[in-house]
């Protein structure tokens, strides 16, 4: 790839010093190789595409493997390289991967591919599996799943709700199976879905439908969508719909009009993070065309009926979702934009990028460098005499924040860690690696990170980022709304002194702590903390709680945790695995109440790494109040009469056992609830009313009582 844009490269080079080279594209998202047919799969916190490979200068499919790039934020993406190729498969021919899907199962990961079987006949749907995501994967088979038959190409896969797989492919009409759960296997015949102008509109010609190729098949509120290249050739995306998996399909119209460079398009839809994302495939790269093309993503949102609005090409791509921390390694082959450069394993596993020449640069968006950075270390490689890394902010002639030379290590993968010192580097940008050097291949880059007052602190010995006790001081909390805090000696759960919180006019009125660049959106945290009030109600209902601003700009607020606490008694508010949601931004973390404006105390707080389990006060004794339970065994029965009037004669041990013998909910424990949970128990009444009862019933019920209830009473 670096040859062919031997032009733009030149270009850049000379521009690397102009203004005009401040802004670039990030679509597509990929620059170091031609990609295409592009199959998006969320697994876990990240978003994965699989894309076909087109070989440099084709003029046909000349197509021998299959890529994998991953993203947590929407711009940058990290490289993978090959995971599957032709020569994985022994039956099939070199130079025939067609587009692919992976999709997992019970903790597997299943890919089917298109290919050439050697033996002829046509193309085939391929099935390879792997423990992992990222591979490797391996012939599950041995033979293909379907075929040979010319038009078995492009398979979609789509797991339903009842567990059902179904695998949809086919040129130039769809045809479906459905998939064991083995996911390697089938039950029935390949079905040829029947196709008419009211299902897939009509061809440009007049004459038959408007379905080409490159299915992409999922369900969406009890909808199934059935998205494929329509048109003929020059290729559109348009869609259709239906009740059932299995059709009948009704024709919705074109989502993504003909453009872009190349005269087919294989599209795959992702939901992620909240928001809907569209991936296809152009021409748009420098040397770009119908053999040489190039994945992209778009964002966009369903109309309110579930109807597609019309996507166009872009190259600006979709809006980065949370911002980069530079403080933790990160990969150099995770890359949003570059010039030049390739990818190629690593010794020291995954990969490295490689192939690195003067002027040759990286850019990689939204870092966010907090209160600071004074230093940056890089793993590198050189067989040569290396050169330079010069980091730029926001542009390759921006701000030059640090340079960092790069000797020969005496081989391309002899590995040495190399730093610099940096200035000015703080706040949000956009960061640029511009390499530097002689003629020829330079130097390779397997990581890098930077360090600093931005730096997220270490935990200490127990896993904590941070531990409260307010002792003689309020920290670093404060009052939130109408409320307000101070360290008090009036109580405390732990040492002498809690914080107190008072003055609050509403529930959301609270204690609160604003989490610095240590917490990073998109991780998990362990939290703790303990709360206790003295006055009010019996009980109260307190919330962890943790306020951010999403990438929408809104604020929004997530529950960390939920206790409810008795009056008098500290309880915990605990969570040792919650993630920050992705891209979250100026997080604060604070205590609240359900509905109360109880006063209350917040004593050792405590935020550590995921999966640390912090002793606290514990949960709490409150229980359910269930009238007429007054043991608080959820059962109505004789041992709570028996109890009862216990309560009623000695006194209650506690203010649970009280309000549930209070049957008829006056507020007093009396005779009157002693004989109404008796009729109860007896199935004389099914529910405690509020009957007008004499004043004082208690000598007219033990004169009708039986003789062992009338000794019971006395």
């Amino acid at each position: 790839m670096k040859r062919i844009f031997a032009a733009v490269c030149a270009f850049l080079v000379t521009a690397a010093c102009c203004p005009s080279i401040k802004s670039f594209a990030d679509n597509p998202i990929v620059q170091s190789v031609y990609t295409s047919d592009p199959a998006p799969m969320v697994y876990g916190d990240t978003l994965y595409v699989y894309t076909g490979h087109d070989a440099d200068n084709s003029d046909n499919y000349i197509m021998p493997d299959w890529k994998c790039y991953s993203t947590t934020d929407l711009q940058n993406w990290t490289d993978y390289g090959t995971i599957l190729s032709c020569d994985d498969f022994a039956w099939a021919q070199e130079n025939s991967a067609w587009a692919a899907q992976c999709i997992e199962r019970n903790g597997k990961f299943y890919m089917y591919v298109t290919l050439v079987p050697s033996s002829g006949g046509g193309r085939a749907i391929g099935v390879a599996v792997a423990d992992s995501p990222t591979g490797p994967f391996k012939d599950a088979l041995g033979k293909p799943l379907c075929g040979p038959d010319w038009a078995f190409i492009d398979p979609t896969v789509f797991i339903d709700d009842d567990g059902q797989a179904y695998l949809y492919f086919g040129n130039p009409n769809p045809y479906y199976v459905k998939l064991n759960e083995d996911m390697i296997s089938y039950s029935g015949d390949i079905v040829k879905v029947p196709i008419d102008t009211n299902s897939f509109g009509t061809s440009p010609s007049g004459e038959g439908t408007s379905y080409t190729e490159g299915p992409w098949f999922y369900k969406r509120d009890n909808l199934y969508y059935l998205l494929y290249a329509a048109n003929q050739i020059p290729e559109n995306i348009a869609y259709s719909t239906s009740s059932s998996p299995t059709g009948p399909w009704t024709y919705r119209g074109v989502i993504m009009p003909t453009e872009g460079r190349s005269f087919t398009n294989h599209c795959g839809v992702v939901d992620y993070q909240g928001k809907s994302y569209f991936a296809y495939h152009n021409g748009a790269l420098e040397g770009g065309s119908g053999f040489d093309r190039s994945v992209c993503i778009e964002e966009f949102s369903y109309n309110l009926d579930g109807t597609f609005p019309t996507i166009k090409m872009s190259e600006k791509g979709p809006a980065q979702i949370q911002l980069l921390n530079p403080f933790i390694r990160q990969e150099a082959e995770t890359i949003c934009w570059e010039q030049g450069i390739e990818t190629e394993a690593c010794s020291a596993g995954g990969r490295n990028i490689a192939n690195i020449e003067n002027g040759d640069y990286v850019k990689v968006s939204g870092v966010d460098f907090g209160d600071g950075a004074d230093k940056f270390t890089a793993s590198v490689a050189s067989a040569t005499s290396g050169g330079n890394i010069e980091i730029h902010l926001d542009s390759t002639d921006g701000k030059l924040i640090g340079t960092c030379a790069v000797p020969s290590t005496d081989g391309w993968q002899n590995w040495k860690e190399v730093s610099c010192d940096i200035e000015n580097a703080s706040g949000e940008h956009d960061l640029y690696f511009v390499f530097k050097g002689g003629s020829g291949f330079l130097f390779n880059v397997d990581w890098w990170k930077f360090s600093g007052a931005g730096t997220a602190a270490e935990s200490d010995t127990d896993g904590y980022f941070f531990h409260d006790t307010f002792e003689g001081s309020a920290n670093s909390w404060s009052g939130r709304g109408s409320a307000k805090v101070v360290s008090s000696s009036n109580v405390s759960y732990q040492g002498s002194n809690a914080l107190y919180c008072s003055g609050r006019e509403a529930s959301w009125n609270g204690a609160a702590k604003k989490l610095n660049s240590t917490f990073v959106a998109g991780e998990s945290y362990s939290f703790s903390a303990n709360v206790m009030y003295t006055e009010g109600a019996e009980t109260d209902t307190f919330h962890l709680t943790l306020q951010y601003d999403g990438t929408d700009g809104e604020a929004h607020y997530e529950k960390i945790d939920t206790q409810t606490a008795v009056k008098g008694e500290w309880v915990q508010l605990a969570n040792t695995n919650f993630k920050i949601p992705a891209g979250a931004k100026n997080l604060v973390f604070y205590v609240e109440t359900a509905s109360s404006k109880n006063d209350f105390y917040v004593d050792d707080v405590i935020g550590a790494e995921a999966g640390t389990v912090i002793q606290g006060a514990g949960k709490s004794s409150a229980r359910s109040i269930l009238t007429g339970d007054v043991n608080g065994d959820e059962k109505i029965n004789i041992y709570d009469l028996i109890l009862a009037k216990k309560g009623l004669l000695k006194g209650f041990s506690n203010s649970f056992d009280e309000k549930s013998a209070d049957v008829n909910q006056d507020g007093t424990v009396n005779t009157l609830d002693i004989v109404l949970l008796h009729k109860y128990i007896k199935g004389n009444i099914t529910e405690f009313p509020k009957p007008e009862l004499p004043e004082n019933p208690w000598d007219d019920y033990v004169e009708t009582a039986s003789p062992a209830m009338q000794n019971f009473y006395s």
